[in-house]
């Protein structure tokens, strides 16, 4: 191979490894802007000012929060529902699941959701069970409503029958119980928790 030649390929070389840092710094930018973006997304659409909620409870962070096979059981927990721990990779996202989308969940549901606390999301856990089926549905359609004006982000509707109470909210680490769904109290709990939580920028 002559000098000429030798020289023509490292100068290649050089040019590709000086592209390939230019893409992959470009991909690294960009992958910052979007964690950025959605964090800002959760930050405008809360709006107004943080106002105490009382009944909130605060439930110790599990210390274990690592991924877990799907179909295999995450817990134990420390509370019912859930707020933290183990996690399936995959989550679930926004909408109001009812008793029919169970079976696609699989035996446990909660290894999904947990995974969604811990990109910020807030659910309720609701139980017909308790309730009429007149009842049921009100509270269904009341909940539907509040998850309507917090904008359908980052809100998740599950049936869990396993509470004693017809709703029980979740964020990360934080509970709130209620004996009578009380649509204001949700939608304040909503806007004070949603996104606080270890990866609120995913989404």
């Amino acid at each position: 191979m002559s000098k000429s030649t030798r020289e023509r390929i490292k100068a290649n070389k050089r040019r590709e490894r000086t592209r390939n840092a230019a893409i992959g710094a470009a991909i690294a930018v960009s992958a910052v802007a979007g964690i950025a973006w959605l964090a800002n997304q959760v930050r405008e659409r809360e709006g107004g000012e943080f106002v105490p909620i009382p009944q909130v409870q605060a439930v110790q962070e599990l210390e274990d929060v690592s991924h877990v096979a799907e179909r295999t059981d995450p817990g134990p927990y420390n509370s019912d529902p859930p707020t933290s721990g183990r996690m399936y990779a995959a989550q679930t996202f926004a909408g109001f699941k009812d008793e029919e989308d169970l079976e696609s969940f699989g035996e446990f549901p909660e290894g999904f959701l947990v995974h969604s606390l811990e990109h910020g999301y807030v659910i309720f856990w609701y139980n017909c069970d308790v309730l009429s089926a007149a009842e049921c549905e009100d509270m269904k359609d009341e909940i539907e409503r509040v998850m309507g004006r917090v904008g359908d982000f980052k809100v998740i509707a599950f049936p869990w029958t396993s509470i004693q109470e017809p709703v029980v909210m979740t964020s990360w680490g934080r509970m709130l119980r209620f004996d009578e769904f009380d649509a204001e109290i949700a939608e304040q709990y909503v806007r004070n928790f949603r996104g606080q939580a270890p990866e609120p920028g995913a989404p």
